[in-house]
């Protein structure tokens, strides 16, 4: 473990985790949640009707960003080394940018989703995003200057 903790890497962690937590909210508390995240009135009805697929999607989502959050703990120091770490957050970073800066080319996959839903979920996406390129460029800079 490192001696400091990388605080961009930290917050990104903590934001993966509220995001697992809000999709998480979702599936537990149905239609109403998904409606009002914005995930389209077809996911609402089917969660409400009992259907698996918004259960099955939103618990891969959730798996997703609890995977992320880790690697994000793992990267800033607060727990031991994942496999792969540097590798992950690269990947973390960049996945979060481009769905920050493509969703318009997404827009029309998911018409049900509102413009609110694309424009609020991106600038998250976005933020988190940075967050994580931040922090694993301050924590690869840092690993360098050890390794020099």
């Amino acid at each position: 473990m490192q001696s400091t903790i990388n605080k961009p890497l930290l917050v990104a962690a903590i934001c993966c985790f509220l995001a697992a937590l809000a999709h998480l909210g979702c599936i537990v508390f149905g239609g109403d949640w998904y409606r009002f995240f914005g995930a389209g009135e077809q996911m609402a009805r089917m969660a409400e009707q009992g259907l698996w697929y918004p259960t099955i999607v939103t618990s891969v989502i959730v798996l997703v960003l609890l995977v992320w959050a880790l690697y994000g703990l793992s990267g800033a120091g607060v727990i031991k080394p994942l496999p792969l770490t540097k590798i992950a957050l690269t990947l973390i970073s960049s996945i979060f940018l481009l769905r920050g800066i493509a969703f318009v080319g997404l827009m029309p996959t998911f018409p049900e989703n509102s413009l609110t839903f694309w424009l609020v979920s991106s600038g998250i996406c976005l933020f988190i995003g940075s967050l994580f390129a931040v922090g694993t460029w301050q924590q690869w800079s840092v690993l360098g200057r050890k390794n020099a």
